[in-house]
């Protein structure tokens, strides 16, 4: 089965580029979607196919530009990577053998993601997770094409998690593998102790606050009816204000950007943060 890949670049650093070939050689081909303002200079496989928006177009944009080429050049299946996350080609080989043509409702098949989350690996070869994080998926393009593809207006934070419920919503699964798994970079996160809890300190910067905040408020609208207590919590916030209050720098912009993110929200403003 041809299988073709997707990675979005913003500002890659050397080691980024250099992540394509831990894959590149278990796809047929690679689409580069690069969001940068500048394009970058790499050796170009013949394999890959390079495009270039000029400016940050989003997360969603980019999945979808690359989604829908993929469909057209005739691929069923597409891998999707963070430009910081490395997938060795034999764990990607490993990970392709799980595509079952029989199992119609499977729309994704990823492998474990080791981050510094605290969660607990599950026992069990193969379980059927709510949401996924993007890095590592392959996608069923029929799937895909079917629900509409990726919701641009988030642009970044939440794409994946709405992408996820809207699978669900439409009566699809996705499969993951435990056996396999590959490091997923989520940045500078931290525990912190707050009154005998335990804090998750992501350490953004204020502008993905602003979407973290907006964006989960509209899809807690969008699938409150199938999923309450996942939506109630999503929109909890009070731990990621403390956490920027008394651990994370940059404070005033942070909690500037919580307001405005859910000021606009109220407002029903969507797609790139502009304050």
């Amino acid at each position: 089965m041809k299988i073709a890949g997707v990675v979005v670049w913003y500002n890659p650093t050397n080691d980024d580029k250099k992540n394509i070939y831990s894959y590149l050689e278990s796809l047929d081909k690679l689409y580069i979607f690069d969001n940068s303002s500048k394009k970058n200079d790499f050796k170009l496989d013949k394999k890959i196919e390079y495009i270039f928006a000029g400016e940050n177009e989003g997360i969603a944009k980019a999945l979808n530009v690359t989604a829908k080429k993929a469909i057209e050049d005739g691929y069923e299946w597409l891998l999707t990577m963070d430009q910081d996350t490395v997938f060795e080609n034999e764990k990607l080989e490993k990970l392709k053998k799980f595509i079952d043509k029989k199992e119609a409702n499977v729309a994704i098949i990823c492998p474990w993601l080791e981050t510094k989350l605290k969660i607990e690996k599950s026992k069990q070869e193969l379980d059927y997770p709510l949401d996924v994080m993007t890095s590592g998926n392959l996608l069923n393009l029929a799937i895909y094409k079917k629900i509409g593809g990726f919701l641009e207006e988030l642009f970044i934070d939440g794409v994946d998690m709405e992408f996820c419920l809207r699978l669900k919503k439409h009566g699809f699964k996705i499969k993951r593998v435990n056996s396999i798994s590959i490091k997923h970079n989520l940045g500078n996160i931290t525990y912190k102790n707050f009154l005998k809890k335990s804090l998750l300190c992501m350490n953004h910067n204020y502008v993905r606050y602003y979407y973290r905040v907006r964006n989960y408020h509209y899809i807690h609208d969008l699938y409150y009816d199938i999923e309450p207590e996942y939506c109630k919590n999503i929109i909890k916030f009070r731990a990621m204000i403390w956490c920027i209050v008394f651990y994370e720098k940059d404070k005033y912009r942070k909690l500037r950007a919580v307001y405005e993110g859910y000021k606009d929200y109220k407002k029903g403003i969507k797609g790139k943060y502009y304050h």
